[in-house]
C-alpha cells in the first residue's frame, strides 16, 4: 500500500514538473511541421543528458529542429560544419599568442556551448571526431595543460547524410556508442508537405522566445531520475540487450548468424534512461513496457554489429530489433 502511495505522489510530482514539455512541443511544432518522432527524440536526449545522432537525407529539418530547441531553452547554441580539412583546434579551441599580454592565452572553440550541432559529422577525419569524443564523454576539454569543464546542460546533436558516402569518414564504433540515440528521419507525409509549401510561400518567419532556462532543464533531469523503474522492467531491459548478444538463448537462432556483436552495458543503461525520459514526456511517474519498446530502436540500432551475411540478405539492425521485441517476454 505504501508503494502505491509513493507512485501516486510521484505521478503528481511528474505531472507538475513536466508541464513545460507541452509548451516545448508546441513551440517546436510552430516551426517544424510533422516530425513528431524527431521532436520526442530531442527531448529524450535533453532530459536524459544524452547525445543524439540524426540520420536522414538533406532538407528534412534536422538542423532547424536542433536550432529551434536551443532557442526555446535560453541557452548558448553553436553549429560546427564538419569538413575534411577541419582540425581538432577548430572544434575545442587552441592557445593563441596575445601581444597585449605577451603570453599565450586560451581561445575556446565552438564546443563551449549548451547545444552543439555537429553538422555532417562523418565528413571530418578521425582526429577531429576523437576531440569531440572527449567532450561528449568527459564533459570537459583539454587545451594545452589546462582542462576546462563544459557548460551544463551540454548536448551534442550530430547529423549525417546516409546517401553521399564519397569522401566521408565512417564514425568508429566506440564513438557511435557514445550517442544515446540514433534517430532515422523520414520524409514528411503528403498533407504535411503541402503545409510546408504553404508556410514557405507566405515567407513568415516564426519568432521564437525562450520558454525555460538551463537551470529548469537541470532540475527536470533530477525529476526524471525519480521516475519509478520496477524490477520486472529492469529484467525486461536486460533480456532485450542480452538477446542481441545471445539470440539462441531467447529462441532467436535464426538471427544469430546476422549479429557480429550485440549491445554493450551502455545499451542497457541508455535503454533504462531513455525509457524514464519517455515516461516523463508522457507525464507518468513510472515506466511501462510500452516506454521501453518505444525507445528500443533508437537506443539499439547503432549498437548492433551486422555480419556480411546480414548485409547479403538485406537485413538491417531495425529488423533484428523488431524480431527481438516480438520474441522477448513482456512483463
Amino acid at each position: 500500500m505504501a508503494e502505491s502511495v509513493d507512485i501516486r505522489e510521484l505521478n503528481e510530482l511528474i505531472e507538475r514538473k513536466s508541464a513545460f514539455v507541452t509548451n516545448l512541443v508546441t513551440g517546436m511544432n510552430q516551426v517544424i511541421v510533422g516530425q513528431k518522432h524527431l521532436i520526442e527524440s530531442l527531448l529524450i536526449g535533453l532530459l536524459s543528458d544524452g547525445h543524439v545522432l540524426l540520420e536522414g537525407v538533406p532538407g528534412l529539418a534536422k538542423t532547424k529542429a536542433i536550432k529551434t530547441l536551443s532557442q526555446l531553452v535560453d541557452s548558448k547554441f553553436n553549429r560546427i560544419q564538419f569538413t575534411p580539412d577541419l582540425l581538432p583546434a577548430d572544434v575545442i579551441g587552441t592557445m593563441i599568442y596575445s601581444q597585449k599580454d605577451e603570453k599565450f592565452v586560451v581561445e575556446q572553440g565552438p564546443v563551449f556551448a549548451n547545444f552543439v550541432l555537429a553538422d555532417e559529422i562523418n565528413r571530418a577525419p578521425a582526429k577531429v571526431q576523437s576531440a569531440l569524443l572527449e567532450a561528449m564523454q568527459e564533459r570537459q576539454v583539454t587545451i594545452g595543460k589546462n582542462t576546462f569543464a563544459l557548460p551544463k546542460p551540454f548536448l551534442v546533436l550530430a547529423t549525417q547524410n546516409p546517401i553521399e558516402q564519397e569522401g566521408t569518414y565512417p564514425l568508429p564504433e566506440a564513438q557511435v556508442d557514445r550517442f544515446m540515440l540514433k534517430v532515422i528521419i523520414d520524409y514528411p507525409k503528403l498533407e504535411e508537405e503541402k503545409f510546408i509549401i504553404r508556410q514557405h510561400i507566405k515567407g513568415e518567419d516564426q519568432s521564437i522566445r525562450p520558454l525555460l532556462s538551463t537551470n529548469e532543464i537541470i532540475e527536470a533531469r533530477d525529476v526524471v531520475r525519480k521516475v519509478y523503474l520496477d524490477e520486472k522492467i529492469e529484467q525486461y531491459i536486460a533480456d532485450i540487450v542480452f538477446s542481441t548478444r545471445y539470440p539462441e538463448k531467447y529462441g532467436l537462432k535464426e538471427i544469430k548468424d546476422y549479429i557480429e556483436f550485440g549491445g554493450s552495458p551502455r545499451a542497457s543503461i541508455n535503454l533504462a534512461l531513455a525509457s524514464r525520459a519517455y515516461a516523463f514526456i508522457k507525464r507518468r511517474g513510472y515506466v511501462i513496457p510500452e516506454d521501453v519498446r518505444a525507445v528500443a530502436h533508437d537506443v539499439l540500432r547503432h549498437r548492433i554489429g551486422l555480419t556480411y551475411e546480414a548485409e547479403a540478405n538485406n537485413i538491417n539492425s531495425d529488423e533484428i530489433i523488431s524480431k527481438i521485441l516480438n520474441k522477448v517476454e513482456v512483463p
